[in-house]
């Protein structure tokens, strides 16, 4: 895989407050949660190329799974 890129990101606090109950929920860190929810996005519009795809299943399928990939400590 590709080394990743960071991007600062400006972002309205109320939406940051959410996305991060919804990585807690997930037991995902706070930018794999972004980075997912940006990944299906482009998945759902067909933005990405169909091995991106792949990728994509594989990780939501990993997830529910209790596999946890985002390096976060439990």
């Amino acid at each position: 895989m590709a080394a990743k890129k960071a991007y600062p990101l400006r972002i309205n606090p109320e939406v940051l407050a959410a996305m991060q109950r919804w990585a807690d929920d997930d037991l995902r860190s706070l930018n794999a949660q972004i980075e997912y929810v940006l990944r299906d996005a482009l998945v759902k519009s067909g933005r990405v190329k169909l091995t991106q795809q792949v990728i994509t299943v594989l990780e939501q399928t990993d997830d529910k799974t209790g596999d946890d990939k985002t390096g976060k400590d439990e």
